[in-house]
């Protein structure tokens, strides 16, 4: 059922809609009702990804050629019924929205967050990750690099025995997700995840890099792992991105690399149900266990012994 009126009521909440019509991507038509009404409808899918983690919302009011901001704090006019969590921060704390439900996520939509980034690890153990995200940022145009360093990706982790989840970012590249068992702080998966980049990296230097400046990667995919540290977030799968046509970013088969159409912000809040409908989701077993880096760790330590990989990068 569409949206209608100011106050429509989602399970045991009821939220009010300020201006539905505001226009939040100009050059598309698309409403801050258009917003609401497709979280509202995702929330089956997307809330696996927000449950029990803080999140920093990625806001527009005044649509997204206006000026955004990141708000990471609560603000103290948040209904109550809106679960929060207190992180601590450098020199202090800051009180987080846990998106557990619908009705959250619809309350967040009507405050034109656009993009609810979610922390890597949940509130019971925030030091410790659940997933390890590799984010592959294109520094052009072309897209067949992206998709060949996920390959690499994927060919390695599953070589060490590990899971691999495909996405898009929803903007111009792809994630590699790997769901994690909760036995290792930031520091340490951190640490694993720089040592796998280094390895990919290594089999095409000159597609790929670990250079973080833009200025120095000469056309080249950054392999960027800093997403794996405490606070810091990442789009979760279905979320909308802040670009024209609102894209979503979308979980991906593996065999999906080989189609020639396929474009980080291929799919938007207008065609991702039809996707669902025909094709599934690719990550329903997405939270079903995490794995251990134990082992993955001792055969990347063999492999590396096995041939001669950079400690950083200086190939060119």
């Amino acid at each position: 059922m569409a949206i209608q009126g100011d106050l429509v009521r989602i399970g045991r909440h009821e939220v009010k809609i300020t201006r539905p019509g505001k226009i939040l991507f100009p050059r598309d038509g698309i409403t801050k009702h258009d917003l609401i009404e497709y979280y509202r409808r995702i929330a089956p899918w997307i809330l696996p990804h927000l449950r029990g983690r803080p999140v920093a919302m990625e806001r527009y009011p005044d649509g997204i050629d206006g000026p955004g901001f990141f708000q990471k704090a609560a603000p103290s006019y948040y209904p109550a019924w809106i679960k929060t969590v207190t992180v601590p921060k450098g020199g202090g704390t800051v009180r987080h929205v846990v998106c557990d439900d619908a009705a959250t996520l619809v309350y967040l939509a009507n405050q034109a967050c656009v993009t609810p980034h979610v922390w890597l690890s949940r509130t019971d153990r925030l030091d410790h990750p659940d997933q390890m995200v590799f984010d592959l940022d294109p520094s052009g145009d072309r897209f067949e690099p992206v998709k060949a360093a996920a390959r690499a990706l994927e060919e390695l982790l599953r070589h060490l025995g590990l899971p691999a989840y495909l996405k898009t970012t929803g903007a111009r590249g792809l994630h590699v997700a790997v769901p994690l068992n909760r036995t290792e702080g930031f520091d340490s998966v951190r640490s694993f995840a720089r040592e796998l980049a280094r390895v990919v990296v290594s089999q095409d230097p000159g597609q790929r890099t670990l250079e973080q400046r833009k200025s120095r990667r000469r056309g080249r995919v950054f392999v960027d792992t800093n997403r794996n540290a405490y606070a810091q977030t990442v789009a979760p799968a279905y979320a909308v991105r802040t670009r024209r046509g609102a894209p979503v970013s979308v979980p991906l088969e593996w065999d999906e690399l080989a189609r020639k159409d396929l474009r980080s912000d291929g799919e938007t809040i207008r065609s991702v149900f039809h996707r669902l409908e025909t094709l599934g989701d690719p990550w329903t077993a997405f939270g079903r266990g995490g794995a251990s880096l134990s082992g993955a760790r001792e055969k990347l330590e063999a492999l590396n012994a096995a041939r001669r990989v950079p400690q950083e990068e200086e190939v060119h």
